[in-house]
């Protein structure tokens, strides 16, 4: 594209401004957002002031240099008058002079007067566009090397090629931030591969799905059964079917069907079977999918379900565990905690204690109230005892603690830590987790620690799973704590239901409810639930419970009432938690957000600092949300922090609105552009409360739920519950919730896996004369018999 050809892209009628760069007032390398200060030289709007404000996403501008940005003013309310810019342009010289001038700058180091004047009169006054066009130009430049040729090139599409790229991919539709990602991504490759195929965006770019690249592939003549499309449309579905769904696989034959529905309503064209097939094929030979059977995998899920097979079978393998004290030292030690403690425990709490120190892996599961806590203290207690070694964390100076204690959120973690008076982190935080560079820890350079605990395990997915099993050294021993009976994990697979079902693993399930238990109408509730049963009494008022019957209208009504007695009671933000199954609606998520923060923290008299992002309005004091992971600030999806501080731009020497969060005393900073990673936290959805426990628990259940109301998301709801669980709604949609089941189980192929490794172990205990060696079980593991491949494939063949 020529520069004239980029200029022809701007519309006559757009809002400019164009000037010298003064300063900049800040800029993000990551996402390329910057504030900066121009010394205006011409506009097209009403504006007459010598300097304006430019916002927007682009490079660092060079100082002194001439940019035209295209947008609009916008009156800020703090920050005053600002030209919000969706693309800009550097201004470059017009005449013969002025290019020579621009070219023997000190931007294009090697390029002096001289050179630049023979290129100048070579390639004339539109120099600089012409190269861009065509960089091989520059072969015809007299004594010009070619080093220096490419450095000038490449100096040039730094300066203008972004340029060029944004002006481009607006007129695409993409907006500012989009573009720069994609720019960040394919830098001065963008338009050519873009150009080509315009579907790769939905593989490389988060954030644009299969519509948004298809309505650009039919903007470039890709319409119908076009190959590239259908790839597309194969990954983008299987993607889906993983996130949205939650499945490690599709099945070959709803794939075809899915991926039919979406390539034909997205362009009313009729795409034959066949063709998908075949594309299908060419994606699996591309390595971009795998196939086992009549199941497709995305690979990195395929290697991970692999992975923790292999991983599992490694740790199992162990012999130093077994029979490594004779059970008359365990009891006279298990005998001597007791004491220790003042405990009596069960026979049940019994076996699990003593299975989990003489196996290299145990899983330990159970319901609310059945004392899991008690059994870990138990567990970590005695082999402190029987191991000889201390539980005070200042002694290991110069060694690991050898006692890890890990969670898949914050809160979780800290649960552990204050029941167990140890230290206990994240595991992304305990595999160091570093955002885009991946994690510290993996099987080459595996964590350093002898016992292992891992909670909430209900919580962690496939590729978490295979990724801290994999991050494990070869001699230590692992313990799985869960409630099979919750959600499963936000991501795809089941892998602590898996693994129970599997056997391979030795699992203790306690199911007598214990100590804290006792007179607890919300325990008994909760393992009710678990038959698919409510309590008799389940709308009487009981000591912890309540059940309030209102209908869908009067839900923010009685909520409202309910939480206003508790704060006069004495009960803050921190205390209750409202719990609802769906964001939007008048009994949504959205709606209580607002309502509740108006009881707890109100600024009815505009008197109180607050920031403003989109309808919500922050505040100190604030009960606030982390929706993603941030490793680098030690803060990840699910914790819930407090907003301790705002600052508006004016007050701070990064000139821009911030908001301070602490979560449980490590404080974060969040800027304007921030602000999209956190929400307010005074009612939050079921799956985020998770590894949670509150005093007191308001969940709302009504018919207008109905598609979210399901045993498992209900049951996780009450178990967070400590002292109180009020219930508000109608009787009836809580039976039905609780009555109904999943209505699709999650396809993995974990279980499979398993039950092979388990046939195959036991055939080797059984018959050591015809064993089939660990190599040999590897290749029966490991070997596909993938649909995929299999020459002149229909999608009849799986109907």
């Amino acid at each position: 594209m020529s520069q004239q050809d980029s200029l022809e892209l701007f519309d006559d009628n757009e809002i400019y401004i164009k000037g010298r760069h003064i300063i900049t007032i800040f800029h993000n390398e990551s996402n390329m957002y910057s504030v900066i200060r121009i010394r205006v030289d011409e506009t097209n709007d009403e504006y007459d002031d010598k300097e304006a404000v430019i916002t927007g996403h682009f490079p660092k501008i060079h100082e002194q240099e001439t940019y035209t940005f295209y947008g609009g003013f916008q009156d800020h309310p703090k920050f005053g008058m600002q030209f919000q810019a969706k693309h800009f342009k550097k201004e470059i010289p017009q005449t013969k002079q002025g290019v020579i001038q621009y070219l023997s700058s000190e931007m294009f180091k090697g390029i002096g007067k001289k050179t630049a004047e023979k290129i100048v009169k070579q390639l004339g006054e539109n120099a600089i566009s012409k190269i861009l066009a065509n960089p091989s130009l520059l072969d015809d430049i007299p004594k010009l090397p070619p080093d220096k040729a490419k450095d000038l090139y490449d100096s040039l599409m730094e300066h203008q090629g972004l340029e060029r790229v944004m002006i481009s991919l607006n007129q695409y539709g993409f907006g500012p931030q989009l573009s720069m990602k994609i720019y960040q991504e394919y830098k001065e490759q963008t338009l050519e591969i873009i150009n080509k195929n315009p579907y790769r965006l939905v593989e490389d770019i988060e954030g644009i799905g299969f519509g948004r690249a298809d309505e650009l592939g039919a903007k470039l003549g890709i319409t119908g059964s076009h190959p590239d499309r259908i790839k597309a449309a194969c990954l983008y579905t299987l993607e889906q079917t993983s996130l949205q769904e939650g499945h490690v696989y599709s099945e070959t034959e709803q794939l075809l069907l899915k991926v039919k529905a979406l390539l034909e309503n997205s362009q009313k064209e009729t795409i034959a079977f066949t063709e998908i097939s075949n594309e299908i094929i060419k994606l699996e030979e591309e390595g971009k999918i795998i196939g086992e059977e009549t199941n497709v995998y995305l690979p990195s899920l395929f290697f991970s379900e692999k992975g923790i097979v292999s991983n599992i079978e490694t740790i199992l393998k162990q012999e130093q565990y077994e029979d490594q004290f004779p059970q008359s030292e365990f009891l006279l030690a298990l005998g001597k905690l007791e004491d220790r403690l003042g405990v009596q425990y069960a026979p049940s709490q019994r076996e699990a204690i003593e299975t989990a120190l003489m196996s290299p892996m145990m899983i330990l599961t159970g319901g609310p109230g059945t004392g899991k806590t008690t059994v870990i203290n138990g567990i970590v207690e005695l082999y402190a005892e029987l191991h000889g070694c201390s539980l005070e964390p200042k002694e290991y100076k110069d060694e690991p603690f050898p006692v890890l204690l890990t969670a898949p959120t914050g809160r979780a973690a800290k649960r552990m830590t204050e029941s167990t008076g140890l230290p206990a982190m994240t595991i992304h935080r305990l595999l160091g987790w570093n955002g885009q560079e991946g994690f510290d820890h993996d099987e080459d350079r595996s964590i350093e620690g002898k016992l292992l605990i891992v909670d909430e395990m209900s919580m962690v997915d496939t590729w978490l799973a295979h990724q801290l099993f994999k991050s494990l050294p070869d001699d230590i021993q692992v313990i799985l704590v869960g409630d099979e009976d919750q959600l499963p994990s936000v991501g795809p697979g089941q892998v602590l239901k898996d693994l129970i079902s599997s056997g391979v693993i030795p699992t203790v399930h306690l199911t007598d409810i214990y100590r804290q238990g006792e007179g607890s109408s919300i325990i008994e509730m909760a393992h009710e639930m678990k038959d698919g049963k409510l309590p008799a009494n389940i709308v009487q008022q009981q000591k912890d419970r309540s059940f309030i019957q209102c209908s869908t209208s009067q839900v923010l009504e009685v909520i409202k009432k309910v939480v206003e007695n508790a704060k006069k009671k004495g009960y803050s933000a921190k205390d209750i938690q409202v719990l609802a199954p769906m964001y939007r609606g008048p009994a949504g998520i959205d709606k209580l957000n607002e309502m509740l923060q108006e009881i707890f923290n109100s600024n009815s008299e505009g008197k109180r600092k607050e920031l403003s992002f989109g309808d919500v309005k922050y505040r100190i004091g604030d009960k606030v949300l982390q929706l993603v992971n941030q490793p680098e600030s030690n803060v990840f999806n699910g914790d819930m922090g407090e907003v301790v501080s705002v600052f508006y731009a004016k007050e701070n020497t990064e000139k821009q609105d911030m908001l301070i969060v602490s979560y449980e005393g490590n404080e974060v900073t969040y800027t304007r552009q921030d602000l999209n990673q956190i929400t307010l936290a005074y009612c939050c959805s079921i799956h985020k409360s998770q590894g949670s426990e509150f005093p007191i628990v308001i969940l709302p259940v009504v018919k207008s739920y109905f598609r979210m109301l399901r045993r498992n998301l209900l049951y996780t709801a009450i178990t967070r519950s400590k002292n109180f669980l009020i219930l508000c709604g109608e009787e009836q949609a809580l039976r039905i919730g609780v009555e109904r089941q999943e209505d699709t189980q999650r396809k993995t192929g974990l279980l499979q896996k398993l039950q092979i490794l388990k046939s195959v172990t036991e055939q080797l205990q059984n018959n050591s004369d015809d064993q089939d060696t660990s190599e040999g079980f590897q290749n029966k593991l490991m070997d596909t018999d993938p649909m995929i491949g299999m020459e002149n494939v229909t999608p009849y063949d799986f109907m």
